[in-house]
């Protein structure tokens, strides 16, 4: 998965006021009480849609729900089911809802298999159905290994608690290491639950984990939260107008993501590590830069079982992801995964991953990973084989599933339910050829506002839109509806009648959408457009995500978060010297801009602030403030004081809610009745 982890808004670091450190996991938002979710129906043109995307699907493999049902040892406990699987429980094994994209619905039906403790081999369980994620527990000579720990510390505690009282073997034994398998929050957010529970826990991660699980999300993070809360649908509610399933998992647990530091990181030592964890061979593979920023994959030789990570799972993943990210390389991805075949597909008998239910037999194993690889390479390869054909971003989504192989096309496990075939070969396209097509009228068109009302002009005015718009949507031709109308609702908010009419555009297309991202994010702009945006309860980052941050990263953030406009004629100079790191950062505002960097010695400034590292982290979790540090003597600032409220007036704070499709105003509101709080 690719989880947002962190929202930050400072008012800033060096104020000498409180300012508050805003941490926020919007991707595991849930709306306040109990909100009762409703939707209009699939119209005859969805309904048709749907049957025809059904009748191109391979009905008769059952094999993921077999697959799901081997090794099972005991069921979910009330408390483990109670995490999230239970609000589930709408789903029907035996038919199909009218509203939800039939591919995906059998998705969220094989999902719903997955739910207790598990034998993947001798050695080797998973706990699968209380996260996003499976937990993974591998015997090794004094213990357990675990493997990936969830999103939360609850989800981890619950699940770990589980597996002891179920496991048949090794109840008495302790969880000796924790492996973290790549960067992302439902791998890494249940880690302080473990080691609280076993204290002399060994932890391991990916070669950079640490840098990059900061990294990919500071600086655009209050954009990628508030995206987020569109892809995974926070405010829809489970149900058959909202969201039936998380595409790698059944859904997102609830609770305060962790992290501990790992002892050791993998892989400095090149692209394959081998090394003896608690008597039990491991070999390593980098798999950095194609899911995550950094990643891995394991192999354990004694029991002939890959850990694919997040590398493979029962459907095709993001090459882009929507809630905003680099672009990652699908062209290394398949080459990772053809490594990991040419060095032990020939012995494999066991994989197991991240997500999905694991795979037996070599034959079998080998057959799924090279449509795994070969998936990923088709991506690449033909994306930029229509791109050199002169075929366009717009174009090439659409273009490249005409291409689609028979053999990919028939696959349940490469089929679109977190990445979709268009959104893939889009990224492709802009991340070797960015986003201009080379088509003059594209190389400097009018804001998005201006450009509406005259295309409103253009067509005759808001009327003749909308009279032509209706005819369209009887006809299924929901996709230019909604760009027309969205062009019209951007023209004239208060337009109901528009408003109304894209609101149900979008809801259709959720229902026709095979990618769970793409139906979250039309069903939830069909909500903003009804009733506007609903409150949902963040999921606050622990204090040990927030004290990984270095100083850079913050003087990074705090440079994105200066209005230039302002700045512009407050220029300063500061030295910042981090006492307890002895580290000492230079930073100057010229030019509206706000620069940083490390130097050797303090130079001549308009002032220097002198600082714990340890301090400046209290600061962030609300502790303490500036004051009461130099108050106490345990920070200093020499000279112009006033440099500190310069940078405070230069800077903003970002709205965590701002407006993606337009809301209506008070009293504007339509179908709000499908959206009841009681």
């Amino acid at each position: 998965m690719k989880t947002s982890l962190l929202t930050i808004s400072i008012v800033t670091a060096l104020s000498l006021n409180a300012f508050p450190m805003y941490v926020q996991a919007a991707q595991h938002d849930h709306v306040h009480g109990d909100l009762n979710v409703n939707g209009k129906a699939a119209t005859r043109a969805t309904l048709n849609a749907n049957k025809a995307f059904s009748a191109t699907l391979d009905w008769d493999n059952k094999q993921a729900f077999e697959n799901n049902q081997r090794g099972l040892i005991a069921p979910l406990d009330r408390a483990s089911a109670a995490i999230m699987f239970d609000d589930y429980e709408f789903i029907d094994q035996q038919s199909v809802a009218d509203t939800v994209n039939p591919s995906l619905y059998r998705q969220a039906q094989v999902n719903m298999t997955a739910a207790g403790l598990y034998k993947v081999r001798e050695g080797i369980y998973q706990v699968r159905g209380t996260d996003l994620s499976n937990i993974t527990f591998i015997r090794s000579d004094s213990g357990w290994i675990v493997y990936d720990v969830l999103l939360t510390k609850e989800a981890a505690k619950t699940s770990t608690d589980f597996f002891f009282s179920k496991v048949p073997e090794g109840k008495e034994l302790p969880i000796v290491a924790m492996i973290y398998s790549h960067s992302h929050a439902d791998h890494f957010g249940g880690a302080r639950a473990i080691q609280e529970m076993f204290p002399k826990v060994k932890v391991y991660g990916a070669k950079g984990i640490t840098k990059e699980t900061i990294d990919e999300n500071v600086l655009a993070g209050n954009a990628m939260s508030r995206r987020t809360a569109y892809q995974y649908g926070a405010t829809l509610g489970a149900n058959d107008h909202g969201i039936v399933d998380a595409g790698l998992g059944k859904a997102l647990s609830k609770g305060e993501i962790t992290y501990v530091i790992p002892d050791y990181e993998l892989n400095h030592k090149g692209k394959f590590e081998t090394i003896k964890i608690d008597g039990l061979e491991m070999v390593f593979i980098d798999t950095a830069g194609t899911e995550a920023p950094a990643g891995m994959a394991t192999y354990i030789p004694s029991m002939k079982a890959l850990w694919s990570g997040e590398m493979m799972y029962h459907g095709m993943h993001n090459i882009y992801t929507l809630r905003g990210a680099k672009v990652r390389d699908s062209l290394k991805w398949s080459k990772d995964i053809n490594e990991m075949i040419n060095a032990w597909g020939g012995e494999i008998t066991t994989l197991f991953g991240s997500h999905s239910s694991p795979i037996w037999g070599n034959e079998q194993i080998n057959d799924f990973m090279k449509l795994q690889r070969d998936n990923y390479g088709f991506v690449h390869n033909q994306s930029l084989r229509l791109a050199n054909q002169g075929v366009v971003m717009q174009d090439i989504g659409d273009e490249i599933v005409k291409v689609l192989p028979e053999s990919i096309q028939q696959a349940w496990h490469t089929n679109g339910y977190h990445g979709s075939y268009s959104h893939n070969a889009r990224a492709v396209y802009n991340m070797y050829l960015g986003y201009f097509d080379m088509n003059p009228a594209n190389l400097n068109p009018l804001q998005t506002k201006p450009e509406s009302v005259k295309f409103v002009e253009y067509m005759g005015g808001a009327d003749a839109v909308v009279s032509k718009a209706q005819v369209d949507f009887k006809q299924g031709e929901y996709r230019f509806v909604a760009t027309v109308l969205n062009k019209l609702v951007m023209a004239e908010p208060d337009n109901k009648q528009a408003r109304t009419l894209l609101a149900d555009t979008y809801e259709q297309l959720g229902y026709q959408s095979e990618t769970m991202g793409w139906r979250n994010t039309y069903l939830t702009g069909a909500q903003e457009l009804r009733v506007g945006s609903l409150p949902g309860t963040p999921k606050s980052a622990s204090d040990d995500i927030i004290a990984e941050m270095s100083i850079t990263n913050l003087l990074d953030f705090m440079a994105v978060k200066v209005d230039s406009s302002i700045a512009q004629h407050t220029p300063f100079t500061i030295n910042i010297v981090i006492s307890d790191l002895n580290e000492i950062h230079f930073v100057e505002m010229s030019n509206g801009n706000l620069n940083n960097g490390l130097v050797t010695k303090v130079k001549a400034a308009d002032a220097t602030l002198t600082v714990n590292k340890s301090d400046i982290t209290q600061i962030l979790l609300g502790k303490t403030t500036l004051a009461a540090l130099t108050k106490a003597g345990k920070a200093t600032i020499q000279g112009d004081v006033k440099v500190l409220e310069k940078l405070k007036a230069a800077s903003i704070e970002f709205d965590t809610n701002f407006e993606i499709v337009p809301r209506p105003a008070k009293g504007d509101e339509v179908d709000a009745h499908f959206y009841q709080q009681h």
